[in-house]
C-alpha cells in the first residue's frame, strides 16, 4: 500500500469516525443534565475541528492528485513511444501474474 493509498483509507476511517460521533451527538440531543451538556458541546466544538482537518487533508490530497496527473500526462506528451512502451512492459508483468495463479 502506497502513501497515497494509506491517505485514503485514513480519511475514509476518519470520515467514519465523524458520521458515528455526529449520529451519537443527534441520539443524545433528548438527554439532560449540565455535565452531560458541556461535555456534549466540548464534542460539538472537537467534531466541528476534526471536520476542518479533514477538509483540508482531502484538500492536499486532490491538489498532489491532480498535480502527479499533470506530470504524468507532460510525461507523456514528451516521451509518447517510451510510454507505450513502458504501459506494454507493465500490462505483460501483470499478464505474466495473472496467468500463474
Amino acid at each position: 500500500m502506497n502513501s497515497t493509498e494509506s491517505k485514503e483509507k485514513l480519511i475514509a476511517d476518519f470520515k467514519l469516525v465523524v458520521a458515528d460521533a455526529e449520529e451519537l451527538l443527534q441520539a443524545t440531543a433528548s438527554e439532560a443534565g449540565e455535565k452531560f451538556g458541556v461535555t456534549r458541546a466540548k464534542l460539538e466544538k472537537k467534531l466541528e475541528a476534526a471536520k476542518g482537518k479533514l477538509r483540508e487533508a482531502e484538500s492536499i490530497l486532490l491538489d498532489k492528485g491532480k498535480e502527479a496527473a499533470k506530470v504524468a500526462d507532460s510525461y507523456v506528451q514528451e516521451n509518447p513511444w517510451r510510454s507505450v512502451g513502458i504501459a506494454a512492459g507493465v500490462g505483460l508483468v501483470i499478464g505474466m501474474l495473472i496467468g500463474r495463479r
